[in-house]
């Protein structure tokens, strides 16, 4: 088992040096994108689109298939826009930012019973001035978020040590936002109490270009994943899912 696993190491290594998937033409292309968000400017440039950001990440997700079934066999990885990367398009029939594009890349590896991206995950996002790896379960509904709040209480020994392991590395939560009060049926003078008033469940690893552009990109995914998959295994299982 040792010798497969480092057979692996070594095939993953080999490919991403052969292949680099994320590159500076797409933080390049992004920043451009920032500053020209319109139709007519992506129309000229989507072809910069399909080589440098659409094209390598479908390839990353591909190649993030084999590792991430090591960390759980319950997660996907799905090659395709509307699977693992999400649309470049924005939504913009209910808001005021009439912008088509977003200016940022996401790609969010969820649990196979998840249907949309409010199912637990792991999430790597490419922004000009923000990258990070991330994991856990973001814009849950009320009753997934109902029944991590009951796990944390039915075992606050488990969350307390989860939380004490994640946090030299990682925050619970990037732009997050909290209840005002601890939710009706849950003590408010509990110790965790400000577990109970969050939103989403989020540990959230911050990267720098430097380290998302290096030659070792499947492995710093496969590294971060895994330090924060006790957290997102304790949050899947709270919600009922099979880790």
């Amino acid at each position: 088992m040792q010798h497969y696993a480092a057979t692996a190491r070594i095939l993953r290594s080999a490919l991403t040096h052969a292949y680099m998937f994320v590159t500076s033409e797409l933080f390049d292309f992004l920043s451009e994108l920032t500053d020209n968000n319109d139709r007519a400017w992506f129309a000229a440039n989507k072809h910069r689109y399909e080589d440098h950001v659409k094209g390598p990440l479908l390839n990353l997700i591909s190649a993030f298939a084999e590792p991430l079934s090591q960390i759980s066999p319950n997660f996907r990885a799905i090659p395709k826009v509307g699977g693992s990367l999400f649309r470049i398009h924005r939504d913009i029939r209910f808001s005021k930012d009439k912008r088509p594009y977003k200016d940022y890349v996401g790609i969010h590896f969820r649990h196979n019973k998840g249907k949309d991206a409010h199912a637990p995950g792991f999430y790597f996002h490419l922004e000009p001035d923000l990258c990070y790896t991330a994991g856990g379960i973001w814009g849950a509904n009320y009753k997934m978020l109902t029944r991590v709040r009951t796990a944390i209480v039915d075992d606050t020994l488990q969350w307390a040590a989860l939380k004490e392991r994640l946090i030299t590395e990682f925050d619970l939560g990037l732009r997050n936002k909290s209840l005002k009060r601890v939710p009706r049926g849950f003590d408010p003078a509990h110790p965790f109490a400000d577990d109970l008033r969050r939103r989403h469940f989020i540990a959230v690893k911050t990267l720098t270009r430097s380290q998302v552009i290096g030659d070792d990109q499947l492995e710093m995914l496969e590294v971060n994943f895994r330090k924060c998959a006790p957290f997102v295994e304790f949050l899947t299982r709270a919600v009922g899912m099979t880790w």
